[in-house]
This record gives C-alpha cells, structure tokens and sequence, in this order.
C-alpha cells in the first residue's frame, strides 16, 4: 500500500493513503463525504482507457488513511493535498472534487497557486459559500447542519442510512440508477470511518470559500445535478460560474447529489471532453 506521512499525533503518524495508476497527463480525483478514493471507480476506469494517470487518495480519517482526533478543517486537508502533490512531484494536473472534495480544490489553487495545476473541476460543489447569512441569502440555514451534526452524535449508522437516501435520492432512483447493492456498500464504507472524522468535516462544510474561488485562475468545468437535495444547486452549483471567469458550465437535469454514480455517462463525457 501507498502513504504519505502528513504529520503526527502524540505517538502515532498520521498517513495518507493513495493510489497511483496508469501513465499520461496527472489527474486527481478528490472523494466526497462519508466516502473514500475508491468511490471513483466509474471515472478512474474511463480516465485510465483514455491516457491518463489516475491519482486517487482518502482523506485523513476516511478509507485506509490515519484517522486522528484533529484536522478536519480545510487549511489542514489542502496542506496534505500539498504533501501528496509535493512527494509524487505532480506537474500539469488536473484537480478535480466531488461534493467535499471540491473544497480541497478550490482552497489549494486559492492557497498553493496554479503552478503545478493545469485545470480544475466542480462536481457537486460545496463553494462558493453554503452557509446561509445576512450577506449571503442563497445558502442553507444553520438549524440544517446543526441538525446532521445531531443526527451524528446520537445515532452515527442511522443518520448513515437517511443520508443515503438523499444523497442518492433512492425514492426516484433506487433499482434504477442506483442498486441496493451500491448503496449498501456507501454505508458500509461510510461506516468504518472516523466517528470523530465524520463529525467533525460537518463544520468545515460552511466555510467561505467566496474569496478563494476568485483565486481559481484556471479553466475550470462545474457539474451539478439539478435534483440535489444535499448541496442545492441554487446555493451552490448556480452561482460559481458568476465567479470563476473561465469556467464551462454543466447542469444534470434530475441529477441527484451523488450524479458521478447515477449519472455516470454524463458526468464521464462531460469530464473527457473537458480534460481532453
């Protein structure tokens, strides 16, 4: 297996698991919440018959990387982005986030720069704020987050199975965009990460993200599902291509939140046409 030492906690390191196939231009597929790196599986498949390198990895508390008690904001997950990046010297990549891992990409062009980065995409994105307040009337009330973060702490695998069902919107799509199967396996996943991880990432959800998506300084493709009931597209998806000049925009028609599963074609087409 692959990791990548990121830091230390007490007498433990903290490590960072990745996987590193194919040849070609660099691509790293950056996973979403509860989830893991193999969560990519439709699109690493597509990428690697393509040409490309194909870097996933889990996010510190998620699949086989370290699960410690701190850093689950997203200063301390781009730092580890940037070790990774760093250690497999990765030159002209292109950075690409589903839902929790559009952040990483939006902070780490917005902190480290462009200079190893050729292009970014947006995939069900938590940018540019999703945080409803005074001066940002289009995000999400925080009686929301206070209410999954709730959930977690008194029931963590029960919450799991509601949270299922929105992020794949199993009344419209279960047994036929999505099986019983695939959705057990969510859970399953989700199951066996940090307890602490998985709470802990709720409050990172709202951060501000307006000024670092003005920093994004390169070509840039945005997807969203018009159906998502976990990030709403009109707090979200909608308003980044008002702030990121050289963007292409593509929206799912009936797309649920996890669309890079349901929606496997579309996404995957929109992805190569962009990349390619």
């Amino acid at each position: 297996m692959q990791f990548i030492n990121v830091g230390k906690e007490n007498s433990k390191d903290i490590n960072i698991h990745y996987e590193d196939h194919g040849k070609g231009k660099p691509v790293v597929l950056i996973h979403g919440w509860p989830l893991n790196g193999a969560s990519w599986e439709k699109q690493e498949s597509v990428l690697l018959e393509a040409g490309f390198r194909v870097i996933t990895y889990d996010r510190r508390g998620f699949g086989q990387s370290s699960k410690p008690s701190t850093g689950y904001d997203y200063d301390t997950f781009v730092a580890d982005l940037d070790k990774l990046m760093n250690a497999l010297d990765l030159q002209d990549v292109i950075l690409v986030g589903f839902s929790m891992g559009t952040g990483e990409v939006t902070r780490y062009i917005s902190k480290y720069g462009s200079k190893r980065v050729d292009k970014a995409v947006l995939i069900a994105s938590i940018p540019p704020y999703l945080l409803k307040t005074s001066d940002n009337p289009k995000g999400v009330d925080q009686a929301v987050f206070d209410g999954i973060e709730n959930g977690i702490k008194e029931d963590r695998l029960a919450f799991l199975t509601q949270f299922f069902s929105d992020f794949y919107n199993l009344d419209e799509n279960e047994d036929k965009l999505i099986s019983k199967q695939a959705v057990q396996y969510s859970w399953n996943v989700a199951s066996r990460a940090s307890a602490i991880g998985t709470l802990k990432c709720v409050n990172a959800w709202v951060t501000d993200f307006r000024d670092d998506v003005k920093n994004i300084d390169v070509p840039t493709l945005i997807i969203h599902g018009d159906a998502d009931r976990v990030l709403p597209i009109d707090a979200s998806g909608r308003r980044l291509p008002e702030v990121i000049n050289d963007n292409k925009y593509v929206e799912i028609k009936d797309g649920p939140h996890c669309i890079i599963q349901t929606h496997t074609d579309q996404v995957n087409k929109a992805l190569l046409d962009f990349i390619s």
